[in-house]
């Protein structure tokens, strides 16, 4: 396994270049990028992140003072815009009683314990988690997503019922802990499964990784 993901990133490497990701200017961003993307495509993360900065919101102090209603309204290209704003005032909660909103205080905590602190808090997943510890924290965690998943599944290189935890440990353990291998693979795997190993209209025949499949 160690032998295939390393392979497997070399070749992606080499047909996709360098990813460039996350696309954001501060870690906070990041954060915020990271709670809008669920469920929904970063055009339109990117869109409700300009109106955040139009509105001159994009900090955790004026954030945390709007309404539910008028964060709403501003993250609305995101789509759940009222759920997402309710995730958003849990996390921005989290970020000011914990760690008074400093993120170089955050930074600090171990990664296993600041997992499990964002873990915590109300609509932050598992995915959600790592992305924040990974791309605005620079923690040596793998990010497991939906395309990661379909990749693996469809190179049987895991079973389709394995749990997010299972596919993350093959990363954790077959890779080198680090923080720009783990951004630049799970950026690459993104842009394999967005123009190649797709959901339906998959495009095996012209995909880098084809003579990988088995």
């Amino acid at each position: 396994m160690k032998q295939k993901l390393k392979k497997t990133y070399r070749k992606l490497y080499r047909h996709f270049g360098p990813q460039g990701w996350w696309p954001a200017r501060t870690p906070f961003e990041v954060m915020v990028g990271a709670i809008l993307t669920q469920n929904t495509s970063w055009q339109n993360v990117e869109r409700a992140i300009a109106n955040l900065k139009k509105a001159r919101m994009l900090s955790w102090r004026r954030m945390l003072r709007l309404s539910d209603a008028a964060l709403a309204r501003l993250i609305r290209p995101a789509g759940y815009y009222n759920v997402k704003a309710r995730r958003l005032k849990n996390f921005l909660r989290f970020l000011e009683a914990r760690y008074s909103g400093d993120l170089r205080q955050m930074k600090k905590t171990g990664t296993r314990e600041l997992r499990q602190e964002l873990l915590r808090v109300n609509g932050i997943g598992q995915e959600t988690a790592d992305s924040i510890l990974l791309y605005a924290l620079q923690k040596p965690v793998f990010v497991i997503d939906a395309y990661t998943r379909r990749w693996m599944v469809r190179h049987r290189l895991a079973a389709p019922q394995l749990l997010y935890e299972d596919l993350q440990r093959m990363f954790m353990e077959g890779l080198s802990p680090d923080t720009a291998l783990f951004n630049e693979y799970h950026a690459l795997i993104v842009r394999l499964g967005k123009e190649y190993c797709r959901k339906t209209r998959e495009r095996c025949a012209i995909c880098p990784l084809r003579d990988e499949k088995h």
